[in-house]
């Protein structure tokens, strides 16, 4: 070494990790390169990351590589995995109350189960795509640079791009009426994660799945006649539901970027 500066040849050597470099002089590079920015820039053009890489490379082309997995990543851009489970035994459900609408065991006045199961189904697949309790890798997706809004309503619109179609089957097999779910549907689906800004996802999924059956589902089966909520008369306040839960969900918008916001 030098009076002020460790010598050429002592840096190039610390640099290649040379193991026969005196252990004073070890520490007196270290402790220098600690405190002086001009020998920490002698040092950066060592190629080190080239002798690396000279001796990786054989080994690389001899080590049998993972398979591209592009497609997969577009899709799970969209898609949760722990939702998966849950359009399936959605798309189940809409068959078996399709079985028993054929089967002759509609509802007092043919009320087809179809029509009273459609406005929430879409909803347990959002509250297993974004929420605490049902999708495991939830807080890793949470806290990435890309959780947010857009991502809700990416992997909303892949389940209802699931569902709607499942529907919409069931509907044409039935004769449930293609027009008297959808608006409730959506409705359902944005009331979702606009009430999941204040209480969580999977909470609003719950309370809005059990207000449907208790206000809904349960007077229908009592009294064997569909309620006016699935009639035609009804679509203008499903379609002021619809833009309530758009603007509540464009003014909390920033709900879902924050982890204790989802639950």
């Amino acid at each position: 070494m030098t009076t002020d500066h460790p010598a050429d040849h002592l840096l190039h050597r610390y640099s290649q990790g040379d193991p026969g470099i005196p252990a004073d002089e070890l520490w007196a590079v270290e402790s220098h390169l600690e405190t002086c920015a001009p020998c920490r820039a002698r040092l950066a053009p060592e190629p080190i990351a080239e002798a690396v890489w000279a001796s990786l490379s054989p080994l690389l082309d001899r080590t049998p590589q993972m398979p591209r997995a592009r497609a997969w990543r577009r899709v799970h851009g969209w898609v949760s995995p722990a939702a998966g489970p849950w359009l399936a035994m959605i798309l189940l459900v809409i068959a078996a109350a399709v079985v028993l609408d054929r089967a002759g065991f509609a509802v007092g006045d043919r009320v087809s189960l179809v029509l009273l199961v459609a406005p929430v189904l879409p909803v347990l697949g959002v509250a297993a795509s974004w929420g605490r309790s049902l999708d495991p890798a939830w807080e890793l997706t949470a806290a990435t640079p890309r959780a947010g809004l857009p991502l809700v309503f990416r992997r909303t619109a892949a389940v209802l791009a699931v569902v709607v179609p499942g529907l919409a089957v069931a509907s044409l097999l039935t004769g449930a009426g293609f027009g008297r779910w959808l608006l409730p549907c959506l409705a359902f689906t944005v009331g979702t994660l606009a009430l999941g800004t204040l209480v969580g996802v999977t909470r609003a999924a719950v309370v809005l799945i059990a207000a449907w059956a208790l206000v809904i589902v349960a007077p229908t089966i009592a009294f064997s006649r569909t309620s006016v909520v699935l009639g035609a008369a009804a679509a203008p306040v499903w379609v002021a539901l619809l833009g309530a839960g758009l603007v509540v969900l464009a003014l909390r918008r920033m709900a879902f970027t924050r982890l204790e916001g989802n639950r």
